[in-house]
């Protein structure tokens, strides 16, 4: 069954068809194939995925960075930044790198802030002269960190497939994130001096930077506020999520006064649409789940690699290897929710915490939403830039080195991450 459950997948995804659909295909398909699979059970097993609590988060997350972004805030934060550094070598690429990362204190979605980020940055690096093709892979890089500075959906989903902690997922993913964000910034200062890019050559206007700083402040205050709240246990990561959208609500009605009833519903309009794809995932993929566990997938891959590599580092490494190579193929929340179950076995067999199995799972299959063929965020910012997206890898080289290292941290050395 496993085996039909593969070809029917892959036979789907060739094909275009999006992710949640081929893996409903594949799913019906292996269950009509078996007698002992009933086709009614298989729906429940669906449906059971998505009667849970914590799922809540995400359309609240969705809804706060729909709402933060999608008006004044983001010029502000923009603005902010490229007075700060928009001067130095790569500044306005670093520019990029740092909104990313404070956009993801808001968001939790890479695609969001790809989307968001890209819009506001991209025609003003036009402006500058600046390479296109580099702004589009620096865009597309750093929209991942999205997912490793909580809230972090793909974090959230992981949580409920291992049974693990979101709160401790959360505040692990904080590390890794800076040190991304660090190492693009390091790699746009690089190629910035040694390719003599364009720079912002405004003077630096303090009064300037300390409106803007002061305009921005409510929003970046919201990320400490998360941190916050999940480290000391004040609410739970559903609760922070709620808490977090009543936020976004206030500070855009009462302070940037730009929160309408158009927007309002355009931004809950923008939050349902993206949580139904992500729930359909979901569901697909539960019912894909289900039956490679009904099917005995998981354990018996645990076992031969029990039997066959006995050196933990070593299955580290395969676990790496496996999620790089899927993660260039299948969106990252259908990554994430069909890897979980084969991978917890073997973390387990050698003694690998959930979280460190968490952050290594978003960490490797982050990267696969920049590598093609389907790189999401990499098709999103080349075509905000009008570049091929052949002119948008080649410029990823120092990118991939920043996340393998970082990747290399997370799966070697979990003490850098684990407290």
């Amino acid at each position: 069954m496993s085996a039909l459950i593969l070809f029917v997948f892959m036979g789907a995804a060739v094909t275009a068809m999006p992710i949640a659909h081929a893996l409903l295909m594949a799913a019906m398909a292996a269950a009509a194939s078996s007698e002992r699979v009933p086709l009614d059970l298989l729906v429940q097993q669906m449906v059971a995925q998505v009667q849970s609590f914590p799922l809540i988060a995400i359309p609240f997350f969705m809804l706060t960075g729909s709402l933060m972004m999608g008006g004044r805030l983001g010029e502000a934060l923009i603005g902010v930044l490229s007075t700060l550094i928009g001067r130095f070598h790569g500044g306005p690429a670093q520019v990029g790198v740092l909104s990313s990362t404070l956009f993801g204190g808001v968001s939790g979605s890479a695609v969001a802030d790809a989307s968001a980020i890209g819009s506001l940055l991209i025609p003003w690096h036009q402006r500058l002269g600046y390479p296109s093709a580099f702004s589009a892979a620096t865009l597309a890089a750093a929209a991942t960190i999205d997912i490793l500075i909580p809230p972090s959906i793909p974090m959230i989903l992981f949580a409920l497939s291992a049974n693990a902690s979101i709160a401790a997922l959360f505040v692990a993913g904080i590390l890794p994130g800076l040190l991304m964000c660090g190492g693009f910034m390091l790699a746009c200062w690089w190629v910035g001096k040694r390719r003599n890019f364009p720079r912002d050559t405004t003077p630096f206007d303090m009064p300037a930077f300390k409106r803007h700083l002061a305009y921005a402040s409510p929003a970046v205050l919201l990320p400490v506020l998360i941190i916050v709240f999940l480290r000391f246990g004040i609410a739970t990561p559903t609760e922070v999520a709620v808490l977090s959208t009543l936020y976004a609500g206030l500070v855009s009605a009462v302070i940037y006064r730009d929160l309408g009833w158009q927007r309002l519903g355009q931004a809950v309009v923008h939050a349902g649409l993206a949580t139904g794809v992500v729930l359909l995932v979901i569901m697909a993929s539960a019912a894909i789940g289900w039956l490679l566990t009904f099917d005995q997938m998981p354990q018996g891959i645990a076992a031969w690699v029990q039997a066959n590599v006995h050196a933990a580092w070593l299955v580290v490494l395969l676990m790496n290897l496996l999620m790089l190579f899927l993660g260039m193929f299948i969106d990252l929340p259908a990554a994430v929710l069909l890897l979980t179950p084969v991978f917890v076995p073997l973390a387990n067999a050698i003694g690998m915490d959930m979280t460190q199995l968490g952050i290594m799972m978003v960490v490797n299959l982050a990267i696969g939403l920049y590598t093609p063929p389907v790189g999401t965020t990499l098709f999103i910012t080349s075509a905000l830039a009008r570049v091929k997206v052949g002119d948008t890898v080649r410029e990823l080289g120092p990118f991939y080195l920043v996340a393998f290292l970082v990747l290399a941290l997370v799966s070697y050395v979990p003490a850098s991450i684990l407290r």
